[in-house]
């Protein structure tokens, strides 16, 4: 499965937030200097976060995002579904009633086939998975592997 690089985008920016203390909002030209990435694309994701209700935006010259929850309270699946949407990754089209299949009976196709039936239960373990995670825990790993990142967000964020 593939997502879009928004999906890793919005959860380093959600991290930065809360390594930055999420007391003011942050603008989008700063997150997105911070990470070297286009403003005008990050602040899709950030928008789409937004709407989720994971981040808030405040208009204005000292506008910009702050974290709309604790980041115990946002799993992953959350920020993937902002920005990935909502729609199964997998979408059977049924081929198996063409071709071959189209002079088959259709009681043959009252039951879902079987790759599709694989497809749907490997997807719902994918999504399982990425709904246990919060970024809390997220951000306590990040701080495990790289105890100098929060530190290091903040020192940058202050200077820039």
């Amino acid at each position: 499965m593939r997502m879009s690089e928004g999906v890793e985008w919005a959860m380093h920016c959600c991290l930065t937030l809360a390594w930055l203390g999420n007391e003011l909002p942050v603008s989008t030209a700063k997150l997105a200097a911070g990470f070297e990435l286009p403003p005008a694309y990050l602040n899709k994701q950030l928008q789409a976060l937004a709407k989720a209700g994971i981040m808030t935006s405040t208009p204005g010259v000292r506008g910009g995002f702050r974290l709309a929850r604790p980041l115990k309270e946002i799993t992953v699946m959350d920020v993937v579904t902002a920005i990935e949407g909502p729609a199964d990754a997998f979408q059977c089209t049924e081929i198996r009633r063409r071709g071959a299949g189209a002079a088959r009976p259709e009681w043959q196709f009252r039951t879902p086939c079987a790759v599709s039936t694989a497809m749907r239960k490997a997807e719902m373990a994918w999504r399982r998975e990425l709904a246990a995670q919060t970024l809390a825990d997220v951000l306590a790993a990040a701080d495990r592997r790289a105890p100098q990142a929060g530190e290091a967000i903040r020192r940058w964020y202050a200077q820039n």
